[in-house]
């Protein structure tokens, strides 16, 4: 039986406020390394540690990349992440998901890689902070999905692996992070566009995978 649904926040929940800020910070910055590798070690310096204000969190991953922090490409970068968090908007199916999964006696809780502010200032903005269980985000934590997120949240759940399913967009850091953790991945690709096995193009899909 399921007893918690964990989902990936940005571009699960919550629809991104600009195109893909990863990719906007990748060409920003220009560095020669595979996109993959830029996100993991992007998110690694920017979205697991404390840090005074954004600028430093930027300056910090500029010197990660041996790129010279100019003060443009910092502007730069605050803008598209500030933008971002801004003009999110929560999908139309997120809300009347999550109440439906509560109404059924499923806990449900947000694992992310992302700045605490961020992830927090768009669920209050949207009034939907109390209908989480647990919101674990990678900057509160030191750690991203790759790295035992996922383990912190069941622990904290006090739920094993095989009670609890996950569900995000990326195949790299949710589907990869969940099974690291022995947890069943799920992929949410609402433009049906990519082949994986565990697949849905709709939350409402979940409401049948807590049933099975």
């Amino acid at each position: 039986m399921v007893k918690a649904v964990l989902f990936d926040f940005w571009g699960t929940l919550v629809e991104n406020g600009t195109y893909s800020p990863l990719k906007q910070s990748y060409r920003i910055l220009r560095v020669r390394v595979p996109f993959s590798q830029f996100v993991e070690q992007f998110e690694r310096v920017v979205m697991t540690s404390q840090f005074e204000d954004q600028a430093q969190a930027f300056e910090e991953a500029c010197k990660s990349f041996n790129v010279n922090p100019l003060p443009i490409i910092i502007d730069r970068l605050i803008g598209v992440w500030n933008k971002n968090r801004l003009l999110a908007k929560v999908y139309p199916d997120t809300v009347d998901t999550l109440k439906a999964l509560k109404e059924k006696g499923v806990k449900i809780a947000i694992v992310s890689n992302a700045p605490q502010h961020s992830v927090e200032q768009v669920l209050e903005r949207f009034q939907l902070t109390e209908l989480f269980d647990g919101i674990f985000v990678s900057h509160a934590e030191g750690k991203l999905k790759t790295d035992g997120l996922f383990d912190v949240a069941l622990e904290k759940l006090g739920l094993s692996a095989g009670e609890v399913i996950s569900v995000g967009d990326s195949i790299e850091t949710d589907i990869r992070g969940a099974e690291m953790a022995g947890i069943a991945g799920y992929l949410i690709d609402r433009r049906n566009s990519r082949e994986f096995e565990r697949k849905i193009v709709s939350l409402k899909e979940i409401l049948d995978l807590v049933e099975g």
